[in-house]
């Protein structure tokens, strides 16, 4: 039992840093992104460019051009202090246009708390 709820709790708690990692992403969040991105996180963009904690938060500190991101068909793979969240994205570009994504989060439980060690972005 001990373990079905453990396993709850880290599902319920992945999935609200889900919900915060897209609210910082379209809110230009830097401090909230601060807190919940690992030392050695790292980006790879739809560009294919790979960047590290400092250009993603520094990148985010700029104003964010889409808005009303969602987040759909969220799938959590929890496995112990290892995670794996994909996901498929609709926003508002810029421009008006309607646009769509996947995304790939890896997290990782370090001194007790989960934190993003990995995103893989796509944009179509």
């Amino acid at each position: 039992m001990q373990a079905k709820t453990a396993l709850a709790s880290n599902l319920d708690t992945l999935l609200e840093l889900n919900r915060d990692y897209l609210r910082s992403v379209e809110n230009s969040d830097v401090q909230r992104f601060s807190e919940i991105l690992a030392d050695d996180f790292l980006c790879s963009l739809p560009d294919g460019s790979l960047i590290d904690r400092a250009c993603f938060l520094e990148r985010t500190s700029q104003p964010a051009y889409i808005s009303n991101l969602e987040g759909h068909d969220v799938n959590v793979r929890l496995m112990g202090d290892f995670a794996i969240i994909h996901a498929r994205t609709t926003f508002t570009a810029r421009d008006g246009r309607a646009g769509a994504g996947r995304y790939t989060d890896v997290w990782a439980k370090r001194d007790g708390a989960w934190v993003a060690v990995s995103a893989h972005v796509t944009r179509q």
